[in-house]
């Protein structure tokens, strides 16, 4: 980052209370093979600053990506002007004080750095997926896809913060889709892009990565000639793949402050919950602990500070079963006395930051895999999630999977397609009756979570075990 953020800092002039700097500089590039065929070679560049402004009580922020003096000078104005138009209609008054002075940097953790792989030879390897998936000639489409990008980012203020912070993100999906008649099943990598990391190209490991396409292919074989899912009341039992949108639709979105708050509901949605609920409100079973933790190595949304210059660290939003912290920043902190976590996240350098998920995580518990099914006289087991459908105010659901086995007598039986099953949040989460313990414990993540306006897709991570849940409606169909 060739700019100098500190002299442009310096050399504004300006009468405001707080003035901030954030520049972001991201590369991407994207490969993609549909039937063994390289269809997408993509790369894309992109660097600019967002300028921050407290003035009258008021944050105003603009944009630009000319990188210099003017530059800067005209967008810090503009967000001054903001700041300054937007006071007579506020709903809160704020200080510096939500703008903390931050010192630091974070990395990445990185086993083998993007060079370390050509273009051809990954762009051979995802050929050798697309093959490697196609089991039978009944598997009609292949896809793979890689994404690694690297960003990074400068923080600095008037009152002292200097902060740098480098990602690497490696984002891969892919998937075999297989049809006989009338019958076509899909299935993909742990659900559509959920392996999603920060790591190296390691990740690429071509012995690893083909049997798991291996897997993907015979497995959208076999769900062809699978029954149908029962419509019945039973015994869900959750991989981690599905706990993860599990997760985040029924508790990240509806602890983010600024929704609870009304910001969101034009867009977003509301939430269930109210602030009167943290500290009183029992979410889940006793089994249920939920911890936002940035400080996973390796998780998608790790860092040590938010965008707001607050240091990341872990807190338990849900602790044994228990609601006691939000998803908000120290701005919604402070307008809802709730306490909140290190989460003032913005996608780019051209957004302002609003309340975010990071990494979301359920704590494992103490369960085999054999322990999780071995007292179920009748269930269903799900993997990978496929489809969704959740109020907007985080409250009714149902979610569809990818590929399902009934539970018999403490067993997996047979393999079952098109499952489903739907709830209302907290009498879901409090039917919870086991926890997986660390060995059934998986991380994935996603880069696609949607909010704000103008939209945001931004990062996230969620790491879970495999969990139980008694007397849920499961029912068969493509939902």
């Amino acid at each position: 980052m060739e700019f100098d953020l500190h002299k442009a800092l310096n050399n504004l002039t300006l009468d405001a209370e707080w003035v901030g700097l954030r520049q972001v500089s991201e590369k991407a590039s994207t490969r993609y093979v549909r039937d063994g065929n390289p269809e997408a070679n993509r790369q894309s560049r992109t660097q600019g600053v967002m300028v921050e402004v407290l003035a009258n009580g008021q944050f105003g922020y603009a944009a630009t990506n000319r990188l210099d003096r003017a530059g800067i000078q005209a967008a810090a104005e503009q967000a001054q002007q903001q700041a300054i138009a937007a006071a007579p209609w506020a709903i809160h008054s704020f200080t510096a004080d939500v703008r903390p002075k931050a010192v630091g940097q974070y990395t990445s953790p990185v086993g083998q750095p993007s060079d370390a792989i050509s273009v051809s030879d990954l762009v051979g390897l995802l050929t050798q997926v697309c093959q490697t998936l196609k089991v039978s000639d009944k598997v009609v489409q292949t896809s793979a896809m890689a994404q690694t990008v690297e960003t990074e980012q400068r923080f600095v203020s008037s009152n002292g913060s200097d902060v740098y912070q480098r990602f690497f993100f490696v984002e891969t999906d892919y998937a075999s889709t297989a049809q006989d008649g009338a019958v076509t099943q899909k299935r993909t990598d742990n659900g559509q892009l959920a392996r999603c990391y920060q790591a190296g190209v390691e990740v690429f490991d071509p012995a690893a990565v083909l049997a798991r396409a291996r897997q993907i292919g015979e497995q959208s074989v076999e769900l062809l000639v699978s029954e149908e899912c029962p419509t019945t009341t039973a015994t869900l039992v959750l991989a981690p793949d599905q706990m993860m949108l599990q997760i985040h639709e029924s508790i990240g979105h509806p602890l983010e402050l600024d929704r609870i708050l009304g910001d969101e509901r034009n867009y977003a949605g509301s939430s269930f919950v109210k602030l009167s609920d943290f500290g009183t409100l029992v979410y889940g079973s006793p089994l249920m602990n939920v911890t936002f933790d940035p400080t996973v190595p390796g998780e998608l949304a790790g860092y040590a500070f938010d965008d707001g210059g607050t240091p990341a660290q872990r807190e338990y939003l849900i602790k044994e079963g228990l609601l006691l912290r939000g998803l908000g920043s120290l701005e919604s902190q402070t307008r809802s006395q709730v306490p909140g976590v290190a989460n003032f996240r913005a996608t780019s350098w051209n957004r302002p930051p609003i309340d975010r998920m990071a990494n979301l995580n359920l704590e494992p518990g103490t369960s085999t895999f054999e322990d999780t099914i071995g007292d179920v006289e009748f269930g269903v087991y799900m993997e990978s999630n496929r489809s969704w459908s959740i109020d907007d105010y985080r409250n009714k659901f149902q979610f569809g999977c990818e590929y399902a086995k009934l539970i018999e007598n403490g067993k997996l039986t047979k393999t079952l397609r098109n499952p489903n099953y739907r709830g209302v949040t907290n009498q879901f989460w409090r039917s919870l009756v086991k926890v997986g313990d660390r060995h059934t414990l998986a991380m994935y993540g996603t880069p696609y979570c949607g909010k704000g306006e103008p939209n945001q897709a931004i990062r996230v991570g969620h790491a879970s075990p495999t969990c139980v849940f008694s007397n849920i409606e499961v029912f068969g169909g493509v939902a």
